[in-house]
């Protein structure tokens, strides 16, 4: 059975991926968090931690809002290496390199328990 992990109010997981979605960056709250190393997260799709019980609409909404140069935010459901789940409130944004390459910065704080209780009820009612 998976059991949740509570992030602490001051983990800040980052990661930052391609356009395609592969893994470029991660910090250590990531790792620590998702119990894989960095050099199992880099180069890795990050849906590698997609949870089973996220609605494909939300990463459909998120992706056409990267399309769009546009900001990000919601309520996510992610799995762990062992099985375990975590949730974040995650912001994902563009930035563009010097070099003109794009890529997908990904910030994840702890949500407020209503924010979790939130998108319970609204997946439930997406999937």
């Amino acid at each position: 059975m998976s059991r949740e992990i509570k992030l602490h109010k001051d983990t800040m997981i980052v990661s930052e991926t391609n356009t395609k979605g592969i893994i470029l960056y991660a910090n250590a709250d990531f790792c620590e968090i998702a119990g894989y190393t960095k050099d199992e997260l880099i180069g890795s799709g990050h849906n590698m931690v997609r949870h089973n019980d996220m609605p494909k609409a939300a990463f459909k909404d998120l992706w056409s809002h990267m399309q769009d140069n546009k900001v990000w935010n919601g309520i996510v459901k992610n799995k762990c290496k062992n099985g375990d789940y975590y949730w974040v409130n995650a912001t994902v944004y563009n930035v563009t390199k010097s070099d003109g390459e794009k890529r997908h910065v990904s910030v994840r704080v702890k949500p407020t328990e209503l924010e979790v209780k939130n998108a319970i009820t609204l997946y439930k009612t997406l999937n």
